[in-house]
Protein backbone atom coordinates (compact mmCIF):
# COMPACT_ATOMS: atom_id res chain seq x y z
CA UNK A 1 0.00 0.00 0.00
CA UNK A 2 1.17 3.52 -0.78
CA UNK A 3 0.16 7.02 0.29
CA UNK A 4 -2.30 7.32 -2.59
CA UNK A 5 -3.92 3.98 -1.71
CA UNK A 6 -4.18 4.25 2.08
CA UNK A 7 -6.52 6.41 4.16
CA UNK A 8 -5.89 7.83 7.61
CA UNK A 9 -8.84 5.77 8.79
CA UNK A 10 -7.12 2.58 7.60
CA UNK A 11 -3.89 3.54 9.36
CA UNK A 12 -5.72 4.41 12.59
CA UNK A 13 -7.61 1.12 12.47
CA UNK A 14 -4.39 -0.80 11.84
CA UNK A 15 -2.79 0.94 14.81
CA UNK A 16 -5.80 0.30 17.06
CA UNK A 17 -5.72 -3.39 16.14
CA UNK A 18 -1.96 -3.60 16.76
CA UNK A 19 -2.35 -2.00 20.20
CA UNK A 20 -5.42 -4.08 21.14
CA UNK A 21 -3.79 -7.40 20.19
CA UNK A 22 -0.98 -6.62 22.62
CA UNK A 23 -3.24 -5.22 25.36
CA UNK A 24 -1.30 -1.97 25.26
CA UNK A 25 -4.26 0.42 25.63
CA UNK A 26 -3.33 0.67 29.31
CA UNK A 27 0.02 2.17 28.30
CA UNK A 28 -1.19 4.28 25.38
CA UNK A 29 -2.29 7.25 27.44
CA UNK A 30 -2.01 10.80 26.08
CA UNK A 31 0.84 11.49 28.52
CA UNK A 32 2.85 8.44 27.47
CA UNK A 33 2.13 8.90 23.78
CA UNK A 34 3.11 12.58 23.82
CA UNK A 35 6.38 11.64 25.49
CA UNK A 36 6.95 8.89 22.93
CA UNK A 37 6.41 11.36 20.07
CA UNK A 38 9.00 13.71 21.59
CA UNK A 39 11.49 10.87 22.08
CA UNK A 40 11.08 9.67 18.50
CA UNK A 41 11.41 13.25 17.22
CA UNK A 42 14.72 13.50 19.07
CA UNK A 43 15.85 10.22 17.49
CA UNK A 44 14.93 11.66 14.08
CA UNK A 45 16.97 14.80 14.79
CA UNK A 46 19.99 12.67 15.70
CA UNK A 47 20.28 11.57 12.08
CA UNK A 48 20.77 15.19 10.99
CA UNK A 49 22.69 16.53 13.99
CA UNK A 50 26.09 17.11 12.41
CA UNK A 51 25.18 17.26 8.73
CA UNK A 52 25.38 20.31 6.54
CA UNK A 53 22.21 21.55 4.85
CA UNK A 54 23.36 19.94 1.61
CA UNK A 55 24.12 16.60 3.27
CA UNK A 56 20.74 16.57 5.02
CA UNK A 57 18.97 16.97 1.69
CA UNK A 58 20.84 14.15 -0.07
CA UNK A 59 20.90 11.14 2.23
CA UNK A 60 22.26 7.80 1.10
CA UNK A 61 19.53 5.19 0.58
CA UNK A 62 20.32 3.27 3.79
CA UNK A 63 20.34 6.50 5.82
CA UNK A 64 17.08 7.60 4.19
CA UNK A 65 15.52 4.26 5.23
CA UNK A 66 16.63 4.85 8.84
CA UNK A 67 15.18 8.36 8.79
CA UNK A 68 11.96 6.94 7.33
CA UNK A 69 11.69 4.51 10.23
CA UNK A 70 12.03 7.30 12.78
CA UNK A 71 9.43 9.36 10.94
CA UNK A 72 7.14 6.31 10.84
CA UNK A 73 7.53 5.93 14.62
CA UNK A 74 6.40 9.53 15.08
CA UNK A 75 3.36 9.07 12.85
CA UNK A 76 2.51 5.74 14.49
CA UNK A 77 2.47 7.35 17.93
CA UNK A 78 0.46 10.29 16.56
CA UNK A 79 -2.12 7.87 15.14
CA UNK A 80 -2.29 6.09 18.50
CA UNK A 81 -2.72 9.39 20.28
CA UNK A 82 -5.58 10.41 17.99
CA UNK A 83 -7.18 7.02 18.72
CA UNK A 84 -6.68 7.43 22.47
CA UNK A 85 -8.22 10.92 22.43
CA UNK A 86 -10.97 10.12 19.93
CA UNK A 87 -9.76 12.82 17.55
CA UNK A 88 -10.79 12.90 13.91
CA UNK A 89 -7.26 13.47 12.68
CA UNK A 90 -8.25 14.49 9.15
CA UNK A 91 -10.62 17.15 10.46
CA UNK A 92 -8.04 18.32 12.99
CA UNK A 93 -5.36 18.64 10.30
CA UNK A 94 -7.66 20.47 7.89
CA UNK A 95 -8.80 22.86 10.64
CA UNK A 96 -5.17 23.55 11.57
CA UNK A 97 -4.28 24.18 7.92
CA UNK A 98 -7.07 26.77 7.72
CA UNK A 99 -5.58 28.52 10.75
CA UNK A 100 -2.11 28.37 9.16
CA UNK A 101 -3.45 29.85 5.91
CA UNK A 102 -4.69 32.85 7.89
CA UNK A 103 -1.53 33.14 10.01
CA UNK A 104 0.76 32.82 7.00
CA UNK A 105 -0.88 34.52 3.99
CA UNK A 106 1.03 33.41 0.90
CA UNK A 107 1.31 36.92 -0.54
CA UNK A 108 2.97 38.13 2.67
CA UNK A 109 5.23 35.22 3.62
CA UNK A 110 6.38 33.77 0.30
CA UNK A 111 10.09 32.93 0.59
CA UNK A 112 10.33 33.98 4.25
CA UNK A 113 10.71 31.85 7.37
CA UNK A 114 9.58 34.09 10.22
CA UNK A 115 7.14 33.11 12.94
CA UNK A 116 3.57 34.25 12.26
CA UNK A 117 3.74 37.03 14.88
CA UNK A 118 6.47 38.75 12.85
CA UNK A 119 3.98 39.48 10.08
CA UNK A 120 1.60 41.32 12.41
CA UNK A 121 4.31 43.55 13.87
CA UNK A 122 4.55 47.12 12.50
CA UNK A 123 8.09 46.57 11.13
CA UNK A 124 7.21 43.12 9.75
CA UNK A 125 7.18 42.86 5.97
Amino acid sequence: MTDDQTTLKQLKERMAEFVARRDWQQFHTPKNLSMSIAIEAAELMEHFQWLTLEQSASLAPEKLAEVGEELADIVIYALSMSNALGLDLSRTILDKMEKNIKKYPAEKVRGKAHKYSYYSEPDGD
